[in-house]
């Protein structure tokens, strides 16, 4: 394979070159589940990269399914897995867990791995072999590339790695010119479809809004930005639309992309960056003629080093708890694994150590309809560390900002608790006297 080049146009190539001469072999959508046999490794790829056709033949034809070994980085609100639509035998692995699944992880059908994203690049690289890899593609333009529109996530060091590859040639995914690409005549598989692309919309609220407000003031001109998906990222996206030269760094991005560009927020000569875009049906047509966008692969995207290139490196992360020491909970809400980590260690981490750079955990301080607390005394046994507390320097909540960066463990807990709601404060404050007396 090719390596990534630094001005970002790569393309990709398969560890086992396609028939040589003969292109690729001509699949129907119907047979795609033919392709795979008992006990092989198949990877899926996730977010607006899904192949759902590959994945419903797969579906309508359970004697495919036998022994079969599944890898995924389907994403929870995005991608749904459906286990139930399974044959016992099959097994699943994936970065997330899903609405649905505890049943099937507790039985050893569901494999859900603690990894970061660049964690998963590192397992994919040093431990895994696919038999089978299966990536969605936007038609070859007039030299044979196929691009990966809107979603490269992982394929790169799947390719590294796959014995064969089956190529969805996706009449609805974009051609994005800065997206990585693989050449038509590298597929061993290939089958024309027209599936139309996961789309993804999240509406504000004014909690949400509040909490971006306290966030914006935290982004200055000029600053290197991660702000993924949901709510307060694209309420936030719309109050940075008077900055000027910012740069875009992110795992996803979505519509918020479009609202910065439109008001002349962003960098011109700076390459925005990505591993998936993930939005409306409008952010992949405008991505189409969209030149300073690119979307590559993890392995650049979730890079440490590349991270730790970036000054002024913002990265907005959310969490379902914060406890007193600043310890960020992200995967399990009352003791019922929900979601993964995803890539927010990793932007943490780099934001925390970036000269200039500020790491931000932002969340509502309750939740129920304000009959509990997300900011909690001590994460429990129930809860689970996501995001550490050495790499978080901001708490926000619709109340204000816990400024941690400077800040003793003392110090820290009296700053996240004048932002946890206001009923639950004097408890909080009275569980820190307990806790501080211990230490």
């Amino acid at each position: 394979m090719r390596a990534f080049e630094s001005s970002g146009l790569p393309d990709i190539r398969p560890a086992t070159p396609a028939r040589a001469g003969a292109g690729p072999r001509l699949v129907s959508c119907d047979a795609l589940s033919s392709l795979v046999h008992p006990g092989e490794l198949v990877y899926v790829p996730g977010a607006s990269g899904a192949p759902l056709a590959f994945v419903s033949s797969l579906l309508a034809h359970m004697e495919h399914q036998k022994d079969l070994r599944l890898l995924t980085s389907y994403v929870p609100g995005i991608n749904t897995l459906e286990m139930a639509s399974m044959d016992a035998s099959v097994c699943v692995t994936g970065l997330f867990m899903h609405p649905g699944l505890q049943a099937a992880q507790r039985n050893g059908q569901y494999r859900c791995l603690p990894l970061s994203y660049a964690g998963f690049v590192r397992h994919i690289l040093d431990r895994v072999e696919p038999d089978l890899a299966v990536v969605q593609l936007a038609p070859p333009d007039a030299e044979g590339n196929c691009s990966l529109g809107p979603a490269v996530e992982f394929m790169p060091a799947v390719l590294q790695k796959a014995r064969r590859v089956l190529g969805l040639i996706n009449h609805q995914a974009p051609r994005i010119k800065g997206a990585a690409s693989i050449h038509y005549s590298q597929l061993d598989h290939a089958c024309e479809v027209d599936t139309p692309l996961p789309t993804y919309d999240s509406e504000s609220s004014p909690i949400t809004e509040a909490i971006a407000r306290h966030i914006a003031p935290l982004v200055a001109d000029g600053s290197a930005l991660q702000i993924g998906l949901g709510k307060v990222p694209m309420a936030l996206s719309r109050l940075l639309c008077d900055r000027r030269m910012l740069r875009l760094h992110s795992g996803m991005l979505s519509d918020g992309l479009l609202d910065l560009a439109c008001a002349g927020a962003l960098d011109p000569d700076f390459p925005h960056t990505t591993c998936a875009l993930v939005g409306s049906t409008e952010l992949y047509r405008q991505m189409a003629d969209f030149d300073q966008v690119r979307v590559l692969g993890c392995e650049v995207t979730h890079n440490p080093r590349v991270l730790l290139g970036l000054d002024n490196f913002v990265s907005v992360n959310s969490a379902l708890e914060v406890d007193l020491f600043g310890q960020c909970n992200l995967e399990h809400a009352d003791g019922r694994a929900i979601s993964g980590a995803g890539g927010a260690p990793d932007f943490a981490r780099a934001a925390r150590l970036s000269a200039g750079g500020r790491s931000i955990v932002a969340l509502n301080a309750t939740h129920h309809g304000g009959k509990g607390t997300r900011i909690v005394p001590c994460l429990n046994e129930k809860a689970i560390t996501s995001i550490s507390r050495v790499d978080v320097d901001h708490v926000v909540t619709e109340y204000g900002v816990a400024n941690l960066s400077d800040a003793s463990v003392h110090e820290r807990a009296q700053a996240i608790i004048a932002v946890a709601g206001p009923a639950f404060r004097d408890e909080l404050a009275r569980a820190w006297t307990r806790i501080a007396a211990r230490l």
